[in-house]
């Protein structure tokens, strides 16, 4: 190939070298979206935006890229030579069958591996994919040539003793084999025990099998609070805070002095309050509301001013993240920030002076927003609210702050109605929950429903988001920033959807990512009344893409925002302590960091935040397994929920809880439709296909494979 090289003397490229640099940079960047002046800045090169533009236009026209709004331009991946071999590098993201989609960067698709093609890569690790597209279809398929880097070094497993050598059996059902421990690494660890362990080869001539020492043990397996920590480390979260992360929490003082409180806007006289569930501690944004002579009103959204305490470059920043997030498992939390921190010095706790980054917004008699005011601040909470509390006053329309409560409840409905005029699209999916004893178990399952106080919260949150992105993304001269992007749906993927939905007897008219939203909406409010339908929810996520952070502003498809980021959650999001640190400077003059630097962070944040909802995941799944365990033989209600050569995933309907039914649990043989819409009974012509409602005995519940087995029950 030709090398494209500028001009010496004017640094210029002739038309054809222009189009195919601009090329190259769209297929390097294929999520990316430039305009001509962007295009401009990344290539470093001196032509005109003239003559930017008129190859852009030559390219929309020859099919290679897609123009959008707002003249940016896009890759177009339908352009992508069917049979060509490609090799791009990207993270694995692993099914429950084995199989596995690569997610590449530079790549809107995902590429799909089968188990046979893996390489012995795991969930999470980088790696080298092969790829190309198949011809007649438009999936991509590939084969993992390397693993680069792995996503964890760490594994939780059970020990097994031989006279000569042990060796881990991972609780990792993707691993491909176990981990051989030479007896001298054992570290005092004995047969049976749970035990975490550190791989320091991932082969050699002699051993195929991985070698590695322990580090760890955590006592026998199968207690609750072990397969919470195994979940945790395998994710690639550590347990336990740095010494030296710990010894600068401890060192911060508690009490706020004179001088800072000058620095700032002083909120503590006028009304101020949170809202929150009722086990939390990390208390990291709360509400004021105030009457103005003039008959308009101000409510604050006032956020925990964590970068006060957490300084760029200290110990407790680099650890913040690192973790980038908190993790939430059912029955524990840990944390992004040492408990003094979180639960004290930032928590808005009622009756304690706190610091916080607040934005005030003025609104007039018609509710209308006629004001905004972003900066430092010093609060005093006069209530704590559960959201319990909170809903129990707004519906009996009494009780403390209970006018205040109904003014905000009023607004935010009012923010709501208008967000979803706008586009936004209405994912009210279900929540599960546990009642829990005191050892940790599972005593009841229950869906989380989403009332007045928690979408209060809510709109007011999205509000603080929203605004704060905008005064920086609305600057004539706008600088890097941490934006939370939603990029449009795959209108291929919601064609499939829409085919799949039809074959169900449910139909829907989506020609255009604007109709999706008033689609999806009406399909949530449909599977209310017709259980039936509750399959289609998780499919029509996945339609749409992931929400990520991205230095480079897309706009937030979901939300329908143009501009859009994380402000309001510091204590457990470091996306948000990014956010303070950029706007507070933006705030006094023009501040611009490297825009390199941010997207490497934004990547990382973006990284660990999908790695803490797969531990979040895995906790519940684990939490379900463990509540069947003492239903065996009993009888429930489920929707068939997923199909596979050996049988079909039922999710019951009144907890949640996934199991499956093996077609060879069946009278008869059944034979796999290609579409796995639907199976036939070989001798009967029987169909059970997906959606359909089914009675199902639970037969048993491997806690350790973390799987639930069940049969039709008789009356099937």
């Amino acid at each position: 190939m030709r090398k494209i090289k500028n001009s010496k003397k004017t640094g210029k490229l002739n038309p054809n070298d222009l189009k195919r640099s601009i090329l190259a940079l769209f297929r390097r960047q294929a999520k990316k979206r430039y305009n001509a002046k962007q295009i401009q800045k990344k290539l470093k090169i001196k032509n005109t935006k003239d003559s930017i533009q008129d190859a852009l236009d030559k390219l929309e026209n020859d099919k290679k890229i897609v123009a959008l709004p707002r003249e940016k331009y896009k890759l177009n991946k339908e352009n992508l030579d069917k049979g060509e071999t490609h090799v791009l590098i990207g993270r694995v993201d692993m099914t429950r069958n084995g199989s596995a989609y690569i997610v590449c960067d530079d790549l809107e698709d995902d590429i799909y591996v089968p188990a046979r093609k893996l390489n012995y890569a795991l969930n999470g690790d980088k790696v080298e994919v092969k790829f190309s597209k198949e011809p007649g279809r438009n999936r991509l398929n590939g084969e993992i040539t390397r693993v680069l880097e792995r996503k964890t070094e760490y594994f939780i497993g059970t020990l097994k003793l031989s006279s000569r050598f042990g060796f881990v059996i991972t609780d990792n059902q993707n691993m491909f084999t176990d981990i051989y421990i030479p007896l001298e690494d054992l570290n005092g660890a004995k047969n049976g025990e749970k035990v975490v362990t550190r791989i320091v080869k991932w082969q050699t001539e002699k051993i195929k099998s991985p070698i590695g020492v322990i580090t760890e043990s955590l006592g026998k397996a199968g207690s609750s609070d072990i397969e919470m920590k195994s979940i945790l480390i395998q994710n690639g979260f550590e347990l336990s805070f740095p010494p030296e992360v710990l010894e600068e929490s401890e060192a911060l003082s508690e009490k706020i002095s004179e001088a800072e409180i000058a620095r700032r806007r002083d909120f503590r006289e006028t009304l101020t309050f949170t809202i929150d569930p009722d086990t939390a501690k990390d208390f990291d944004d709360a509400l004021s509301l105030e009457y103005l002579d003039n008959g308009n009103y101000e409510v604050g959204i006032h956020i925990a001013d964590v970068t006060h305490y957490v300084r760029e470059g200290s110990a407790l920043d680099k650890e913040a993240y690192k973790r980038s997030t908190s993790v939430y498992l059912v029955d524990r939390v840990l944390p992004m920030l040492p408990e003094k921190i979180s639960n004290v010095l930032c928590s808005l706790r009622p009756n304690e002076e706190k610091l916080t980054f607040s934005a005030v917004f003025t609104f007039d008699k018609n509710d209308k927003i006629i004001k905004e005011w972003f900066g430092k601040g010093v609060i005093f909470s006069d209530r704590r609210f559960t959201y319990g509390e909170a809903q129990e006053i707004l519906e009996a329309g009494e009780g403390e702050l209970a006018a205040e409560l109904k003014k905000l409840n009023q607004l935010s409905k009012k923010l709501r109605k208008q967000r979803f005029k706008e586009g936004s699209v209405d994912f009210d999916m279900p929540e599960v929950k546990f009642k829990l004893d005191e050892e940790g178990v599972p005593v009841s399952v229950y869906v989380k429903e989403r009332k007045d106080s928690n979408m209060l919260i809510e709109d007011f949150m999205l509000l603080a988001n929203r605004r704060v992105a905008a005064k920086i993304g609305k600057q004539e001269y706008p600088v890097p920033f941490v934006y939370r992007i939603h990029d449009l749906p795959d209108m291929m993927k919601v064609g499939d959807f829409i085919k799949f939905a039809q074959a169900l007897g449910y139909k829907m008219n989506i020609q255009t990512p604007e109709q999706i939203a008033k689609a999806y909406t009406q399909l949530l409010k449909d599977t209310k009344t017709r259980p039936e339908l509750k399959v289609l929810e998780p499919l029509a996520i996945r339609t749409m893409s992931k929400a990520i952070y991205s230095s480079d502003n897309i706009g937030h498809y979901g939300l329908g925002f143009s501009y859009y980021s994380h402000f309001t959650s510091p204590i457990r999001r470091y996306a948000d302590v990014l956010v303070h640190r950029i706007f507070e400077k933006n705030l006094k003059e023009r501040y611009a960091v490297k825009q390199a630097e941010l997207e490497e962070m934004c990547g990382h944040i973006s990284r660990q935040e999908r790695k803490a909802t797969d531990a979040e995941r895995q906790s519940v799944k684990y939490k379900q397994v463990e509540f069947m365990t003492k239903r065996i033989g009993e009888v429930f209600t489920g929707v068939i929920s997923g199909m596979i050569d050996k049988g079909f995933f039922v999710e019951l309907v009144d907890n949640f809880c996934e199991g499956m039914v093996t077609f060879s649990t069946l009278p008869e043989s059944y034979q796999l439709d290609e579409s796995r819409l639907f199976a036939v009974g070989n001798i009967s012509n029987k169909k059970i296909k997906m959606g359909d409602i089914v009675r199902v005995r639970i037969v048993s519940a491997n806690l350790q494979t973390r799987k639930i087995d069940m049969e039709l029950a008789n009356d099937e």
